[in-house]
């Protein structure tokens, strides 16, 4: 049986990513008409990188950033959020190995500000290292979002 692969191999197993495809017939109802980039999964991880202390950034706004350096319609929504999530556990992974210069998940939000329960110890985690670095948090319901995150926001 294979050994199974760890965070941080699956982060840098590019697969011959990133490519380029002109958006079919079937998900044009969905996204339109263009191009759309399927990205690797260490250029996501490379603009998570990139936000600083105390700033915070979307899955939207990393998809736009994608988007425009591969001069395509969109980023692949579903490939950039597993490569995300891909990103979330290497970083975590590096952490429990004594690493310290680590990808800050955290700063990563959802849509709309909201907290993303797939990461590393799930909301409380999360949550506990937002407000480490100041950030406010509010509960709507079930879910988590931080507080005046436009704010916040690093444009990449």
């Amino acid at each position: 049986m294979p050994k199974k692969k760890t965070w941080q191999e699956k982060l840098d197993a590019d697969k011959d990513l990133p490519k380029i495809e002109v958006i079919n017939e079937k998900m044009s109802k969905k996204w339109g008409s263009g191009t759309l980039v399927i990205p690797a999964p260490r250029e996501v991880d490379k603009i998570m990188k990139e936000i600083p202390k105390g700033n915070l950034i979307t899955s939207d706004l990393i998809r736009q950033k994608l988007a425009r350096t591969h001069n395509t319609t969109i980023a692949c929504p579903l490939t950039t959020g597993i490569f995300i999530w891909i990103a979330a556990h290497a970083a975590d992974e590096a952490a429990m190995e004594g690493k310290t210069n680590i990808t800050p998940y955290w700063r990563t939000l959802k849509s709309g500000g909201e907290l993303n329960e797939k990461y590393p110890g799930g909301i409380d985690n999360q949550k506990t290292l937002l407000e480490l670095e100041g950030h406010k948090l509010v509960n709507k319901g079930k879910k988590h979002y931080v507080e005046s995150f436009e704010k916040f926001l690093v444009e990449v």
